[in-house]
């Protein structure tokens, strides 16, 4: 029989021990409870075994004994030291018995079984997800307490997780391990990498239940769904302005700032957007993208050509307010409501007359500066306006728009007309 569980098998005639037995029990007995009674004055824990008590003072103490031959790294176990040698040899002694994955430490082995068996053991206490790891529990947690441990030493930023920095701090290196095989773009995040990747395949798996488009990425398809919705979740904390995307907000903010990041090489103007300036370049290169379909004309700009496409359909979608005029400009709509206010926001430097229009003010200044921009093609006299270049052009042509109502005589100018009807009034002017 064994007279002692933990002891050496100890067998003995019916159920007496002889004396010689019952020593070396009461000896071993002896050593197992001084063995116990040896415990961490720092835990309190116990422990049945002097080493396990000297590994247990090395984690509290930081000696570590045992170092890595290859790297010089240290530890306060033997065993630690014997599972980091792996990644030196690559040497990988537990194999997974579902996939054949195999993994160099046991431990791997047993959370990596979780994903075969979908176990989370680890809940959190405020929400009650689960995860698989206690180490992504403990990830997790810090949602909760708003714990960022990890900061930049450049920047001083700080992040959550060891990973959120390790990527940030491709921001200051400018490292981007991510190429792209088709075009050679490289990126400094993966998952960057892979919505590029989408350019080139075409792929659009996330749809629009309302409209049906189509959307190669899921934060595009919440950014349209703002379209149906009339969200507008993003306020300037200047005017109060509600904006649906964030993109939209930023540069809506650099108007308060006056802060303009993007400048031009050529003329050095500066744009408070990318796109702004993207838009100005083709002002020094005279590139027109945007073609009309009916007629031709090309356009600079997209939104140049969907204000000329009015001029086609006759859409006016701009009334006014006050005489319902409507317009197809949003811009000929601000001109036109000085009509109503009587602003003329443009004064001249030199008389101070002013003008209701930017182009009535242009014209005007040429009565002080004598400039005559515009010669007439047949005579070459010169004109100060466009619109008395075409008047002149009557002069040419014999062409005479404007008859009198009474007699059926014909004009070339309104003027000319004008000063005829006096005949029929018997008005003069003085």
């Amino acid at each position: 029989m064994t007279c002692h569980p933990k002891l050496k098998s100890t067998t003995c005639f019916g159920n007496k021990m002889c004396a010689r037995v019952q020593k070396n029990v009461k000896s071993q007995v002896k050593i197992q409870t001084e063995v116990k009674s040896i415990k961490c004055n720092i835990t309190d824990k116990r422990f049945t075994d002097k080493n396990d008590l000297k590994q247990c003072i090395r984690v509290h103490t930081g000696n570590k004994l045992f170092p890595c031959e290859v790297c010089g790294q240290r530890f306060s176990r033997k065993t630690h030291l014997n599972s980091h040698k792996r990644v030196h040899t690559g040497d990988k002694p537990f194999p997974c018995e579902v996939c054949g994955q195999r993994l160099s430490r046991k431990t791997h082995l047993n959370s990596h079984m979780r994903i075969h068996t979908g176990e989370r053991p680890f809940a959190c206490e405020v929400c009650g997800q689960r995860f698989s790891e206690k180490s992504s529990l403990n990830s997790h947690m810090r949602i909760h307490t708003g714990e960022r441990p990890f900061p930049c030493d450049v920047c001083g930023q700080r992040f959550s997780q060891k990973p959120h920095l390790n990527t940030h701090m491709r921001v200051h290196t400018g490292d981007k391990p991510f190429p792209c095989d088709v075009c050679g773009q490289r990126f400094s995040r993966k998952s960057h990498l892979n919505s590029h990747m989408k350019v080139h395949t075409g792929d659009k798996p996330f749809s629009c239940d309302v409209c049906g488009q189509r959307f190669s990425h899921k934060s595009h398809l919440n950014s349209h769904m703002r379209v149906h919705t009339g969200d507008k979740p993003f306020s300037c904390d200047v005017c109060g302005q509600r904006f649906s995307q964030k993109s939209h907000l930023n540069s809506h903010v650099r108007i308060h700032t006056d802060d303009r990041l993007f400048s031009c090489d050529v003329c050095e103007q500066r744009f408070s957007r990318k796109s702004n300036l993207n838009s100005h370049m083709r002002v020094h290169t005279g590139d027109k993208p945007f073609p009309c379909d009916i007629c031709g004309q090309r356009f600079s700009q997209k939104s140049h050509l969907n204000s000329h496409m009015r001029v086609h359909t006759g859409d006016k979608p701009f009334p006014c307010d006050i005489c319902g005029q409507r317009f197809s400009q949003k811009s000929h709509l601000n001109t036109h409501m000085r009509v109503h206010t009587g602003d003329k926001p443009f004064p001249c430097d030199v008389c101070g007359q002013s003008f209701s229009r930017k182009s009535n003010l242009i014209s005007h200044m040429r009565i002080h500066t004598g400039d005559k921009p515009f010669p007439c093609d047949v005579c070459g006299q010169r004109f100060s306006q466009m619109s008395h270049i075409k008047y002149h052009m009557r002069v040419h042509t014999g062409e005479k728009m404007f008859a009198c109502d009474v007699c059926g005589h014909k004009f070339s100018l309104k003027s000319s007309l004008n000063r005829h009807m006096q005949i029929h009034t018997g008005l003069k002017k003085n």
